[in-house]
């Protein structure tokens, strides 16, 4: 139990100062500790309460509500349908692609700085990479490997990442909330076992936020790559192991 505190405190340090990371962080403490299907039914209480406060924090950094949406819910059908594969299927080979996606990405970035993608063609690829990035959440509990990097490449501001991943994490938990109890995962305990994540997560983000205060652009987009870089080591070591 300590160390899910730690795990979920840790989470919110990085969601404080990235927007993101909270689930990349504390699910697989809570997956060890007991099971993938505990863990990615715990987060989505506290992603969903956490986001909705960035989303507030933020609101006047937003991209055109078009984009926004379109990326937001996408994400959201892909969810509905990543939940169903998150209890009939077995995500490793939808998590090696992922992963591999990521590790290109991340080697085109290094090898090509300057490269970014541009609005018109990301405005086009919004709702492929949300229903992509829906699908992974759902049925894995992390979709930062797509998600983080579509909006990566854009090469967006702080603020302005920060409030388009949290509207986008925001619809998908939304969505969650009924679905999985519909499917039998999200009980009145569950619930109530999210509430109680929520205070060390929650608890946590001033302090990343904080820290935030402190990174230049260039800090805060190397941090960003480095989170993508964890994640794609995540999801290959669940598949290995």
């Amino acid at each position: 139990m300590i160390f899910v505190f730690l795990a979920l405190a840790l989470g919110g340090m990085v969601k404080g100062a990235t927007g993101a990371g909270a689930p990349v962080v504390a699910i697989p403490v809570l997956a060890a500790a007991y099971d993938v299907r505990f863990a990615v039914t715990l987060m989505v209480v506290p992603n969903l309460m956490t986001n909705l406060v960035q989303i507030w924090r933020y609101r006047a950094d937003r991209l055109p509500d078009r984009f926004t949406l379109a990326f937001a819910l996408a994400g959201g059908v892909g969810v509905g349908l990543g939940s169903l594969a998150l209890v009939a299927l077995s995500p490793d080979v939808l998590a090696i692609t992922v992963a591999v996606a990521v590790v290109i990405y991340i080697l085109v970035r290094f090898l090509h700085p300057g490269w970014a993608l541009a609005f018109p063609i990301a405005r086009r690829l919004a709702a492929p990479a949300g229903l992509t990035a829906g699908i992974l959440q759902g049925a894995t509990g992390i979709s930062a490997p797509v998600a983080i990097t579509f909006l990566n490449a854009m090469r967006l501001a702080r603020p302005q990442f920060i409030v388009t991943i949290s509207v986008f994490f925001a619809v998908m938990a939304a969505i969650q909330v009924p679905v999985l109890a519909r499917l039998g995962l999200m009980t009145g305990e569950m619930f109530l076992y999210g509430l109680l994540a929520l205070v060390p997560l929650a608890g946590a983000m001033p302090l990343g936020n904080a820290l935030a205060r402190f990174m230049s652009a260039r800090t805060f987009d190397r941090i960003v790559l480095l989170l993508l870089a964890a994640t794609a080591a995540k999801l290959v070591i669940d598949v290995l192991l």
